[in-house]
């Protein structure tokens, strides 16, 4: 059997049964004075120092046994082995009753790390006149610690979240006090908006089976069935609901047991529970929100009080909340309480409103579009108008989209601005919202909606240039933290600083404003508040492809008024965004699999046929959609890899020139002249206490040496100065997140005091979308203690998902340096599939060769 085939064997072995190659077998061991347990093998080694152990094989058997090959799956550089008499097929071993062999394990490396390298043993024996071959693994690994790492090291092993089974509780619930207003509404509500909660049969049978083969069968023909518009209510509140059973299931995990609070020190009537993880939204616990607490010492009761808190203010991990004075009465410091954490609900019974409201407003031509009212008239409809932003005249592909906006080519059917990384996609958007207002001064009123504060927040700014203030209203959610509200645009929003509240204007008030700017769906609050469908003569939806369909949805159900083409009158409704990026953030395995987690924007594109290419040269109706080309962000070099993956290598380069060729000459590149490296390191995966997220010391040790080099070499030999501001880190897992920036802002005495080093962002990659740096970091995190275990094919955490990657390296401006374990990346199909992976191979940056054999590395072929 060749090498390739018995290491296939033997990873079949271990999905089958990974015992039968780690324990005993014809009575022959395979040991090690460090053994760690289950057929691992550990030491610890200083780099530059060689290290030695010892493996012993031995027969404690009663039958002579052939020893005929010891060789590792993978060969790992630093790795040697020796025995005294050279054990091969050629020349085998023969193993004796109480015989023992020693094999001498060598390893060396320059660099700390995590060294694994698996070990196959191949063994045979006769029986009955017939032999038969077995073998044995042993996992070996070389542990390189430097003093970071020990400081950075697990604080306590790693304990899963248990579920337990929760036997059914009686209690009396007593009512809290919520968050003050101090002003009334004026903005009343007139639609009503249903609680819209699922069945109890359904919760049950997704509890049962994730993959709903025991649910009732409507449930399952629906999931199965293409979107109509006739099934569209239906099919997405099915949805719907099995998310938020996901969701209850999930937040389970961050209930506390005897968990202190205090009184605060300003407002005695406030309880401050400490929440770890709440300043990262694990779990989010906005203001207005709830949560259920009891006294630990009732536990046990057959009856006791369940009291709601509601949330005042969340501050970093405090969370501030306002209970009952039944509760505050007999309180006293660091009483300890079982607390459960619960979710708003309000976002989900806006979407079902929304998508239940869809068929009964009859929104086929704008869900499902097939005509254009316009489709006669666009070829002779072209505008001429003078460009606010001057530089757009020099790009065809934004004066197209503007132009077909304003126009209103597409209508009925929306109009898309299908922006890729750094073309832009909300510049584009602004300049289109301006040109609306010359065209239409008389009667144009806008909405301009994104997914999340931080996109709804940029347009407000953008618009503010060109658009009085007093014209434009930026409208909050009552649960936003006031202080996280520009200062550029508190002027036109509704927060009240006298009063320290928001406030909601009466509805004739709000409709005199040119523009309103919202979060999608926040935007729920006009629809309850009995703004006409139609007065709005737009809605814009920027970053379209980051929310669900029934999010995207919720202003325009409601809001939006069909076009009449004789009047020439209803709402033209754009899209703008990448159906290449980030997606939706969702919880549900049976929900994302039967397609929630598609945007709007992503299944109009993919899924009807006016937003396709069409023709021979394969182009984009311009009636109906505009793909803009120009990228203003990255070397070329940085832009090839996703240009070619996802775009078709259409994106042209025209970032300017100085800024992306910066670090061209930086003198730490492999490759002098290509702002990219592709860092090599040989980590361990690692958890601890009950965080399920993932760390990596050894990965967290070279982005803090790369970012010290570029923070070093700043205004030297040609570089530029540079920010820490200018930095991004991008890394998957909220643990490493965390683990790095303790790294800089604690541990590191030079970073740590380095100026502006608290404006280094460190994040996810979720957090940087829309956003762009000078120089990105990318820590993958994912290794894998040896590579043959359960999955030849790895898990690759979020390397694996094309969206995630897309993101992840189009934030760059000048340099990308990405920080992973070369086995891992060389398995990722996302690089796999790359035309111009070859090109990329070779400036893969090993100081020493990591792997021989697998990868083509530092120019090797």
């Amino acid at each position: 059997m060749g090498k390739r085939r018995r290491a296939q064997a033997i990873v079949q072995q271990l999905k089958r049964d990974r015992s039968k190659v780690v324990a005993s077998a014809e009575g022959i061991e395979v040991s090690s004075d460090h053994d760690v347990s289950d057929g691992r093998i550990k030491f610890e080694f200083l780099p530059g120092k060689a290290c030695n152990i010892s493996l012993f094989v031995q027969n404690k058997g009663s039958k002579t046994v052939t020893f005929s090959l010891y060789e590792p799956l993978r060969k790992i550089h630093g790795f040697t082995f020796q025995d005294p008499q050279g054990v091969s097929r050629s020349h085998p071993l023969l193993l004796h009753e109480d015989g023992s062999y020693e094999i001498q394990v060598n390893f060396s490396s320059n660099f700390y790390g995590y060294y694994p390298i698996t070990v196959v043993f191949e063994f045979s024996s006769s029986s009955s006149g017939i032999e038969e071959t077995f073998y044995l693994v042993r996992w070996i690994a070389g542990i390189g610690r430097s003093q970071l790492a020990k400081e950075l090291a697990p604080k306590a092993p790693y304990r899963p979240y248990q579920e337990v089974t929760r036997k059914p509780l009686t209690f009396t619930l007593e009512d809290g006090v919520p968050p003050e207003r101090n002003a009334p509404d004026g903005l009343k509500l007139v639609v009503s908006l249903a609680d819209y909660k699922y069945s109890g049969t359904l919760k049950k049978a997704h509890i049962m089976t994730l993959n709903m083969r025991l649910s009732v069968p409507l449930c399952r023909e629906l999931l199965n069935a293409t979107l109509t518009m006739e099934n569209y209510g239906e099919r997405f509140q099915l949805l719907l609901h099995l998310e938020e059973i996901q969701m209850e299931v999930d937040i389970r995990k961050y209930d506390m047991k005897n968990a202190p609070m205090v009184r605060d020190g300003r407002k005695k009537n406030l309880l401050v529970l400490n929440v770890p993880g709440v300043a990262e939204h694990r779990p989010s616990v906005l203001r207005g929100d709830h949560l259920l607490a009891s006294l630990s010492e009732e536990s046990k009761f057959e009856v006791f009080t369940q009291y709601k808190g509601y949330v005042h203010a969340v501050e970093l991990e405090k969370v501030k909340l306002g209970f009952s004075q039944k509760l505050l009465n007999k309180f006293v410091d660091n009483m300890k309480f079982d607390v459960t954490f619960t979710f708003n609900r309000l976002p989900l019974r806006l979407q079902h409103r929304a998508v239940t409201s869809a068929r009964e407003l009859n929104l086929r031509d704008v869900l499902m579009p097939s005509i254009s009212y316009s489709q006669d008239s666009f070829l002779c409809s072209f505008l001429f108008f003078s460009l606010y932003d001057k530089n757009l005249e020099k790009n065809p592909e934004q004066v197209k989209a503007v132009n077909a906006i304003v126009s209103g080519s597409s209508r009925p059917a929306p109009y898309l601005v299908f922006g890729p990384p750094g073309t832009g996609k909300t510049v584009t958007i602004v300049e289109a919202i301006k040109q609306v207002g010359g065209e239409m001064a008389a009667r144009f009123h806008i909405l301009a909606c994104a997914p999340s504060n931080s996109a709804s927040d940029l347009l407000c700014e953008r618009l503010l240039k060109h658009i009085d203030t007093r014209e434009i209203y930026r409208m909050n959610a009552r649960s936003r933290d006031p202080k996280t509200i520009p200062a550029v645009i508190r002027p036109c929003c509704n927060w009240d600083d006298s009063q320290e509240c928001y406030m909601y204007p009466y509805k004739e008030e709000l409709m005199c404003f040119r523009v309103i700017i919202t979060t999608l769906l926040t935007a729920g609050r006009l629809v309850s508040g009995g703004i006409p469908a139609g007065h709005f003569t737009h809605i814009f939806i920027d970053e379209a492809g980051h929310a669900v369909e029934s999010e995207c949805i919720v202003p325009v159900a409601g809001l939006l008024s069909l076009s009449d083409p004789i009047k020439n009158t209803g709402t033209q409704l754009v899209l703008a965004g990448d159906p290449k990026q980030l997606g939706p953030i969702l919880r549900s395995p049976v929900a994302i699999k039967h397609g929630l987690n598609v945007s709007l924007l992503e299944r109009l594109m993919t899924q009807n046929s006016l937003y396709q290419k069409t023709g021979e040269h394969g182009t984009y109706n311009s009636q109906f959609v505009t793909k803009l080309l120009r990228n203003y962000r990255s070397h070329p070099d940085i832009l090839n890899i996703p240009n070619g993956l996802f775009y078709e290598d259409e994106l042209q380069v025209f970032a300017d020139e100085i800024i992306r060729n910066s670090y061209c000459s930086w003198e730490h590149l492999p490759k002098p002249g290509f702002p990219v490296i592709f860092k090599g390191v040989m980590g361990q995966d690692e958890r601890e206490e009950n965080s399920p997220s993932f760390f990596n010391v050894a990965e967290i040790e070279e982005v803090v040496t790369y970012l010290k080099k570029i923070l070093q070499t700043q205004g030297k030999k040609g570089i530029s100065q540079i920010s820490p501001k200018e930095i991004g880190i991008i890394t998957p897992y909220r643990k490493q997140v965390e683990k790095i920036r303790k790294a800089i802002r604690t541990f590191d005495k030079e970073l740590k005091d380095m100026k502006d080093i608290q404006e280094l962002k460190i994040g996810s990659v979720e957090e940087f979308q829309g956003q762009e740096r000078k120089v990105i970091i990318v820590s993958t995190v994912r290794s894998c203690q040896d590579y043959v275990k359960m999955d030849e094919d790895f898990n690759l955490g979020f390397l694996n998902n094309p969206k995630r990657f897309n993101v992840t390296v189009t934030r760059a401006k000048a340099l990308l340096i990405l920080v992973g374990n070369p086995l891992i990346l060389s398995k990722d199909p996302t690089w796999a599939r790359n035309p111009k992976y070859d090109k990329y191979d070779r400036v893969l940056h090993f100081e020493e060769s990591l792997l021989l054999g697998n990868l083509n590395i530092a120019g090797k072929k």
